[in-house]
């Protein structure tokens, strides 16, 4: 069963939203509003008759035709300065801002401090190793000059060496001679 009249104009009302602001004015100043342009009588007519209907509709009735309720239009709170609420906005987020990049900065001087000290201690460990290898080469020339000397040595033992098995081959002889000797005594 379809609604008409009054009906219609209820349920018309309740469907209907209002249409979101296309513009936000942050300054203070209005904006200049442009002069609308005349409507032509039936469109007059056609919104003066949606108004007193809308408002026919609101109006709580208390027969109920055809068991359809009319509803009165929600009313918005009314909201706070839109001015403010942005400034307020804006500085908040300035203030979270600023935070994100002094805490961005203070990471890159922690970086800066570390990459300096790591800089040093390589400084640090440059200047050992170069002292190291200054120290290899005295050692390599030390043991050049002292390489004479350790042939020398060398040639020692093996002359000693010699001299040690000739001493037990001289030995070995001495106590064959020894025995020889007890064995003609003997007789």
């Amino acid at each position: 069963m379809a609604a008409t009249g009054e009906e219609a104009a209820a349920m018309d009302s309740i469907c209907k939203a209002p249409a979101p602001p296309t513009d936000l004015n942050l300054s203070a100043e209005p904006e200049p509003q442009p002069e609308p342009e005349p409507e032509s009588e039936s469109r007059r007519d056609a919104a003066t008759s949606d108004a007193t209907e809308t408002q026919k509709a609101k109006r709580p009735s208390n027969n109920n035709e055809g068991g359809v309720e009319t509803a009165e239009e929600a009313t918005e709170p009314a909201e706070p300065d839109i001015n403010e609420l942005c400034r307020d906005m804006f500085d908040k987020m300035a203030v979270f801002l600023q935070g994100e990049l002094t805490a961005t900065c203070e990471d890159y001087k922690l970086l800066e401090n570390m990459n300096k000290l790591t800089s040093l201690k390589y400084m640090e460990m440059k200047d050992i190793s170069i002292n190291i290898s200054r120290n290899l080469q005295d050692l390599n020339q030390k043991y050049g000059g002292l390489q004479s000397y350790l042939d020398q040595i060398n040639q020692i033992e093996e002359q000693v060496t010699a001299l040690e098995q000739a001493a037990y081959k001289l030995d070995t002889y001495s106590k064959k001679l020894e025995a020889k000797f007890k064995k003609l005594e003997k007789r």
